[in-house]
């Protein structure tokens, strides 16, 4: 794995009742608590950056500079509200359904993509005796 994919930890604090409203999210869109996170980060900061920015160039000289922290849990805008209006921009009617495969439209490709890497590290595996896939130890 090259260092531009190797996985680290992130850790963050929230409310027990936040904690509880995300693992019920995560749950009905099939998704672990980890990959929920990640896709809503994701989608919060789309707003935020121009695709050329998103280097890994970039993000390093980011962490480098020291910035002030925002007291605003989405600073600069709130990057959910804008993709959702601009999905709704074409005045089609949306079910939440749909609404929601438009915002996580590439999370199933996403999720084959690294389970086949992840397989191929012969760190998971697929079983269908079991219905699931399992770390592979």
């Amino acid at each position: 794995m090259s260092s531009d994919s190797e996985r680290t930890t992130v850790r963050t604090y929230i409310p027990a009742y936040q904690k509880k409203q995300w693992q019920a999210h995560a749950e009905e869109l099939d998704m672990s608590q980890s990959e929920f996170v990640r896709t809503m980060v994701q989608a919060g900061r789309s707003g935020f950056e121009s695709a050329a920015s998103e280097t890994p160039e970039s993000d390093a000289a980011e962490s480098d500079s020291e910035e002030p922290r925002s007291p605003d849990a989405t600073p600069g805008g709130d990057g959910l509200k804008d993709r959702v209006r601009e999905i709704l921009a074409d005045g089609d009617y949306y079910e939440w359904d749909d609404l929601l495969a438009e915002l996580t439209d590439d999370i199933e490709e996403r999720l084959e993509d690294t389970l086949q890497e992840l397989q191929s590290n012969n760190e998971v595996q697929y079983s269908g005796r079991h219905g699931g896939y399992v770390r592979d130890e």
